[in-house]
């Protein structure tokens, strides 16, 4: 399949639902809206929103019926992005290749425009779905996927333990909790935007159960490849300074394990990713090729 035009198509049909999930705040809170947006529209790849659609779409749904939990997710990740970017997480300046936002509107309205994102997303989610159209229970279910994701068990737990071990790498439990780190900063929301998408699509229990071995596969592999772009990528494709990881000491799949065993990892992850959606149909090719993209990238 041609994933490029398939990439463009639903990023494009995704910016458009966002635009509409933006809330209009008045005069009095202008600049936190301008904040939201210059961050959520700032570029990117969209893909935990398009793997959502895709997973819907693989197992018979409407990918449609998926869009705000979609929108909800790039939300989510929005906001991780600019709270990272903060002096006192990672302390950068640039992303992709624009100025960050505490950069352009100041350390405080870059902490609230992260704030907002986090918990708009869950106001789209409450308000998005009629009981007529989703069962109710599906709604719950989603949210609480996405929240426990996004939270101290996903996303939020994953980023203490990678501040934690700023500077101060054990070799000895290296390892172990590398692997922590990654399936939960990055890979916990990944898997939930899978997850999310084939709840609402009506995923049988069997089809739910090897999608998750995709998205835990995919989640895994996606932040080993951003280990290695940090470490060998193009500042000028990336939009953003490289070797910031070695710079801050962080621990990395590249630090632990090396730069080839590292492009193994990403490869054999990938491979058993894809090999999780043998009993899926054609439909599931986007989700395969997804899985080649992510350890081919170049930003």
């Amino acid at each position: 399949m041609d994933l490029k035009q398939y990439l463009h198509e639903k990023a494009l049909e995704i910016e458009k639902a966002l635009k509409t999930y933006i809330p209009s705040l008045p005069a009095e809170a202008e600049r936190l809206g301008e904040a939201m947006r210059y961050s959520l529209f700032a570029g990117g790849k969209r893909l935990r929103p398009i793997l959502t659609l895709a997973s819907a779409e693989v197992v018979g749904g409407n990918p449609q019926v998926a869009m705000p939990a979609a929108c909800a997710i790039e939300f989510i990740h929005t906001y991780s992005l600019i709270h990272d970017d903060l002096p006192v997480m990672d302390d950068d300046d640039w992303r992709r290749g624009k100025p960050t936002s505490h950069k352009v509107f100041g350390e405080a309205q870059a902490l609230l425009a992260g704030d907002a994102l986090l918990t708009h997303a869950f106001t789209i989610l409450a308000a998005s779905y009629k009981l007529d159209s989703v069962k109710p229970e599906k709604v719950l279910k989603v949210v609480l996927e996405i929240a426990s994701a996004a939270g101290p068990e996903g996303m939020v737990g994953g980023q203490s333990a990678d501040i934690e071990q700023e500077g101060a790498i054990k070799a000895q439990a290296a390892p172990s909790v590398l692997k922590y780190i990654h399936t939960h900063k990055t890979g916990s929301l990944i898997m939930a935007s899978v997850r999310a998408g084939a709840i609402l699509g009506g995923a049988t229990l069997k089809q739910l159960k090897l999608l998750t071995t995709y998205g835990k596969k995919l989640g895994l592999a996606f932040q080993i490849c951003d280990d290695i772009l940090d470490a060998t990528g193009d500042p000028k494709l990336l939009g953003k300074p490289v070797k910031t990881d070695a710079t801050h000491k962080k621990l990395t799949y590249v630090t632990v394990h090396g730069l080839q065993e590292a492009k193994n990892a990403a490869r054999r992850l990938a491979f058993e990713a894809v090999e999780s959606l043998t009993e899926f149909n054609e439909l599931a090719d986007p989700l395969r090729a997804i899985a080649h993209y992510a350890i081919q990238r170049r930003k």
